[in-house]
């Protein structure tokens, strides 16, 4: 009833070409050019440029030019399979059908360079175009090649923007009968490739294709230049970017440019205030998923990455990293010009600000200019007047917090800086300096250029209210207010 006898082997010898030259069909279609021997193949043909009078099955989207290949269509919807498959369990409506799919079972159409099997004789002479890279279509316009005329066909449509194949749901159109079938697949929610797995299910067969190397590790994309590999091809060509330093999607407001499409998305938001993540506890917005989802840890109390060595836990993966550079003393970030190390990618970025002396952050009221954003936060203070940081004993107010920690030690008695000769203590570190130089070295780095003497310091912190003048020790200060104020010592 199949064939079961010898692999027969196409090759352009077997394959007779008619050309149309030889028989003109008298039907022509203006569209495309092709000819038709008969009216009914003409009026089916153009059907397919007009998208009109195709019936379309409702379960699937698939379109059909005949009536009765609905009919047998739907079948396969219904379950009305009378011819089975003995090796496969594969199904058919027809005799005819399964008789061709038997062929892939016998091998009768098999490709002798990759193995692969076809239902029919036309289907492997189009198949042996892809070993001889030969393509005999060529778009005129354009001039791309392909192996058959139906891809050719569809390509010109590229071209003139015809999209004959229209979704009857939602009005979408689309240029190929095949781009609208798996359309349909998102308004029926069908997805016929599942994971043998994980039962995944996908509605486009090149997905579950990709989804199955999560579960194999293949990582068939492989880069040229530091052999890290990728499971999708996508991936790749993004990695190559940095590499290349290739930043294809520019912002039309400042042109700032990235190497992914999804950063310019997010990066747009600061222009147009969009934050279209919220916070369903305190409605609070954010312009990235990410940032939400850390957010919410505040709420939830979840820190779920915790530190082997001490315990400490935190709510983000990328902040138990910097965490462990303090354990393992790691620092990865070498400057080029000092070879300094540091645990923080930022850190490198604001000292690289020394060797080129970018002072990128400016006062707006007296255009002093700072290297570090917080620099200027507390140098504007100076001209607000602003003073955040109070003590809970005196309520004095200061400026910066380091200076809060200070005064804090008038109250406490903390001196935590010790002579390592004397064992003396002080509150702040430069004291300890001055002692060391004043009591235990002969070394005067501060030189006066009215008089020569030199000195041990520099620091002069005793201010003259009426004058402004300064002094190092407190009983030059009492001198001049004498001179001042007239009183006795």
């Amino acid at each position: 009833m199949y064939y079961t006898g010898d692999t027969i082997e196409a090759d352009s010898s077997n394959v007779t070409e008619h050309t149309r030259d030889d028989k003109p069909g008298p039907y022509v279609c203006t569209v495309c050019g092709k000819q038709f021997t008969t009216k009914g193949s003409f009026r089916r043909h153009l059907s397919s440029h007009s998208g009109g009078d195709l019936h379309t099955c409702t379960q699937c989207g698939k379109r059909f030019t005949l009536k009765d290949s609905l009919r047998d269509h739907l079948r396969q919807h219904s379950r009305q399979d009378v011819f089975a498959c003995s090796q496969c369990d594969k199904r058919y409506t027809s005799r005819k059908r399964l008789k061709l799919h038997m062929n892939l079972h016998s091998g009768k159409y098999m490709c002798s360079e990759c193995g692969k099997c076809y239902q029919r004789k036309h289907g492997l002479t189009v198949h042996r175009l892809i070993h001889s890279g030969e393509k005999p279509f060529e778009c005129r316009v354009c001039s791309k090649r392909f192996t058959v005329s139906e891809s050719l066909l569809a390509h010109s449509r590229i071209h003139i923007g015809e999209k004959p194949y229209r979704c009857h749901l939602c009005d979408n159109a689309f240029s190929h009968t095949k781009n609208l079938m798996i359309h349909m697949r998102v308004h029926t929610g069908v997805k016929p490739y599942k994971c043998s797995v994980c039962e995944k299910a996908f509605s486009r067969s090149y997905q579950l294709a990709n989804h199955m190397r999560v579960h194999t590790g293949e990582k068939p994309y492989k880069c040229s230049v530091c052999e890290k590999s990728f499971r999708l091809s996508d991936q790749l060509t993004i990695h190559m970017r940095l590499h290349t330093g290739e930043k294809p999607f520019k912002c039309s407001v400042c042109e700032k440019a990235f190497s992914r499409s999804d950063q310019l998305t997010i990066h747009l938001r600061l222009h147009t205030g969009e934050k279209p993540y919220k916070c369903s506890v305190c409605e609070k917005a954010f312009s990235r998923s990410d940032q939400l989802t850390i957010h919410m840890t505040v709420h939830t109390g979840v820190k779920p990455y915790k530190c082997s060595v001490c315990e400490k836990a935190f709510s983000r993966s990328d902040k138990l990293t910097i965490h462990m550079r303090f354990h393992t003393g790691e620092k990865p970030f070498k400057c080029s010009v000092c070879e300094k190390a540091f645990r923080l990618s930022d850190q490198l970025t604001i000292h690289m600000r020394v060797h080129t002396g970018v002072k990128p952050y400016k006062c707006s009221v007296c255009e002093k200019a700072f290297s570090r954003s917080d620099q200027l936060t507390i140098h504007m203070r100076v001209h607000t007047g602003v003073k955040p940081y109070k003590c809970s004993v005196c309520e004095k107010a200061f400026s910066r917090s380091d200076q809060l920690t200070i005064h804090m030690r008038v109250h406490s008695g903390v001196r935590p800086y010790k002579c390592s000769v004397t064992n003396k203590t002080f509150k702040q570190s430069d004291q300890v300096l001055i002692h060391k130089r004043c009591l235990h070295s002969n070394i005067r780095p501060y030189y006066c250029p009215y008089c020569g003497a030199r000195l041990h310091s520099n620091i002069r912190p005793y201010y003259c209210p009426y004058c402004g003048a300064r002094f190092v020790i407190k009983q030059d200060l009492k001198r001049l207010l004498v001179v001042h104020t007239g009183a006795k010592l």
